[in-house]
């Protein structure tokens, strides 16, 4: 009698454990966007200049080297930090300016964020310096794109493929 009662008890609570695990996964609803608006994501990882340019050295300090360390030149490891500027229809919407990530400041910057823009066509411009100057870009792209409302669009950038692109 007693195994028959702990029987339903235990049938009962695996019974209630399966209803509560099958409504959590339909309800209540998950929106990922905004409905009447258009989430952009800038998303990218770029490494930029170095602090202070490689130097070349000398076929005398190359022979200096121990044979596993010969190279041609010497680079220090640090690296500039990168600056992102996002506009869209003449205002900026972002203005970033990331570190280099690692130990030693010697990685790429890696920037994510994500912004809610009215749908419609838009005229949209994204610049990057990667570099030491301070008065101008190194990459600059400018794009008339349609944002649709509901939907993501992203902003990303690869300097081998040629800068930024818009999808």
């Amino acid at each position: 009698m007693n195994k028959a009662i702990r029987l339903v008890i235990q049938v009962g609570l695996y019974v209630g454990f399966a209803v509560a695990v099958g409504w959590f996964s339909a309800s209540p609803a998950y929106q990922y966007a905004s409905g009447d608006m258009t989430t952009l994501k800038l998303s990218l990882s770029h490494a930029a200049h170095r602090v202070k340019p490689c130097v070349q050295l000398t076929p005398k300090e190359i022979a200096e080297l121990s044979p596993n360390m010969r190279r041609t030149e010497r680079c220090e490891r640090a690296r500039l930090p990168l600056t992102i500027q996002l506009e869209v229809d003449g205002e900026i919407i972002a203005r970033v300016e990331a570190p280099p990530s690692g130990l030693w400041n010697d990685g790429p910057a890696s920037v994510y964020e994500r912004f809610e823009v009215s749908p419609g066509v838009h005229t949209m411009t994204a610049r990057l310096r990667d570099s030491g100057r301070a008065d101008a870009w190194d990459y600059t792209h400018s794009e008339t794109v349609t944002f649709e409302a509901g939907s993501y669009f992203t902003v990303t950038f690869r300097a081998e493929s040629g800068g930024f692109s818009f999808r």
